[in-house]
């Protein structure tokens, strides 16, 4: 959750705007100012209300002055739903906001609404980005930077291992970072996380391929069973499966150097160096070859182009376990 420099950075600022879709992120945003309005003013008001809540006219009437002069937080979800009016009120209001009350708008970003967004932006609101997070890597960083919020340190191994068991959802991996950080003591490594969360790595489509790439047929078999049993999409699987051969064909046709080095040529952080190097050494040219058309039946059989997709990655996976042995 980055928080772009405006006229100020005060989380008590007349208007935060935290724009994007990722739900923990845009509920962290709010808890972070009625956080801090309620250490200012324990009797602080906090109105949490949807777009259709606020109708045209009812911002004048909840920023009106108080008898008691209490601080107040509002909040408005869905800014980029409002209503036309509701938005001119909210326009005019960001001209001179009321003292002691923080209005807090959640967009969802993009084109719709965007006339509010410009015109909270303009007045110097505070913004907190907030945005979906698509992609491994980016939900990898959020695992560290949580560790790292709570003081607590975890290995490169560990916050994979965590990623790859727990899957995309954000709430569900702070909650197990959570977990760790109180139940743990010292360094968390990947040992710890797979005695945590052992029945969900096994799940995992990652799991499946580097079974599969280090040649332990049985294993990813048995492993491929489990996630599919458990509602794993058979197209993470083929994805995971062609990440870990990719992997290992980019790694046996890179230049020798240290992991840092190859990390950066590469585009894969150290860690993976090391464990791709130790998962390459009965593999050939050829094997990830015949491996990478393997992946791509499976993957077309998966998507609609044979009758049986289990069948389609069981042989895939088969199919690279032999590939990942063919130099032994």
């Amino acid at each position: 959750m980055a928080t772009r420099k405006n006229q100020t950075d005060d989380v008590l600022a007349p208007v935060t705007l935290a724009v994007g879709q990722e739900d923990l992120l845009l509920d962290r945003a709010v808890q972070q100012v009625v956080a801090a309005a309620r250490a200012a003013d324990a009797d602080t008001d906090v109105r949490d209300l949807t777009s259709e809540q606020l109708q045209p006219g009812a911002l004048a009437e909840l920023t009106s002055p108080s008898l008691f002069a209490e601080r107040k937080v509002l909040v408005v979800r869905n800014a980029q739903d409002l209503s036309a009016e509701t938005i001119k009120d909210i326009k005019a209001y960001l001209g001179s906001p009321v003292e002691d009350i923080s209005l807090v708008l959640l967009h969802a970003g993009g084109a719709k609404g965007k006339g509010l967004l410009d015109a909270a932006r303009k007045a110097g609101a505070r913004e907190v980005a907030c945005p979906k997070t698509t992609k491994p890597a980016e939900r990898l960083t959020f695992v560290r930077g949580e560790f790292r919020a709570l003081g607590r340190s975890a290995t490169p191994e560990a916050c994979q291992a965590l990623v790859d068991a727990v899957g995309s959802d954000l709430r569900e991996l702070a909650s197990a970072v959570s977990q760790l950080a109180a139940d743990v003591e010292g360094t968390i490594d990947e040992a710890v996380v797979g005695r945590y969360y052992t029945g969900r790595a096994e799940a995992s489509s990652f799991n499946v391929a580097d079974r599969a790439v280090e040649g332990r047929a049985a294993e990813a078999l048995e492993a491929l069973r489990w996630s599919l049993s458990t509602g794993v999409a058979p197209v993470l699987i083929t994805s995971a499966l062609a990440q870990g051969v990719r992997a290992i064909g980019k790694l046996s046709s890179a230049r020798g150097g240290r992991p840092a080095d190859l990390a950066r040529e590469l585009g894969m952080p150290p860690w993976k160096i090391d464990r791709v190097r130790q998962q390459m050494r009965g593999w050939t040219p050829d094997g990830v070859a015949v491996a990478l058309r393997a992946i791509a039946e499976a993957d077309a059989g998966v998507k609609g182009g044979g009758d049986d997709p289990e069948y389609a990655l069981e042989k895939a996976v088969v199919t690279i376990a032999r590939a990942a042995r063919s130099r032994r």
